[in-house]
């Protein structure tokens, strides 16, 4: 009888590891197919991810300015964006620097303000830098000479013209 249980629990125990073992290569196949899927899922995201980038690299804006209209892509309007940005962060200094020297208010005399390429880059016409760094210069200067920040921010060090008035400056368009 010991030996015929014995038997039994042996026949049971090769049964039971069989099955375990069956579930577990099958659990690894669906891991595996899980993997798969999630991997294709990515790549698909990953691709129209980069789809909407080119899209927008090669979005064509306006920039209007003095009655016309300029041609341009998202590099030179974020090349334009700095210029502003640039010509205020200079301007704040600039005007900080005569009221503390007791000089008279009067941006045009400052060489930075006239040259106007601090920062310029070849990318976007020259005149057109030129043209929105000394918009946001007379800006910053305003600031900077009269202890306030109307047209910009400070926030932790960091000085920048503000979005609304950026926007009113460049007023950029999609076409």
């Amino acid at each position: 009888m010991k030996s015929f249980n014995l038997k039994k629990i042996a026949a049971v125990s090769a049964l039971g590891l069989v099955a375990l073992l069956g579930s577990s290569v099958d659990a690894n196949a669906q891991g595996r197919a899980y993997g798969r899927s999630q991997e294709k899922k990515i790549e698909k995201a990953q691709n129209k991810y980069e789809k909407q980038q080119a899209k927008i690299a090669r979005q064509q804006l306006r920039v209007y300015r003095n009655g016309r209209y300029y041609n341009t892509d998202q590099r030179g309007a974020d090349l334009l964006r700095q210029a502003v940005n640039a010509g205020y962060q200079q301007g704040l200094e600039a005007g900080r620097n005569d009221r503390s020297s007791r000089r008279r208010s009067s941006w045009t005399t400052s060489n930075v303000y006239r040259q106007g390429s601090y920062g310029y880059q070849s990318y976007v016409d020259r005149s057109q830098y030129q043209y929105y760094f000394q918009q946001g210069f007379q800006r910053g200067y305003q600031d900077g000479y009269n202890s306030r920040y109307q047209y910009g921010s400070n926030n932790g060090g960091s000085v920048n013209i503000l979005g609304s008035i950026l926007s009113s400056i460049l007023n950029i368009q999609t076409y």
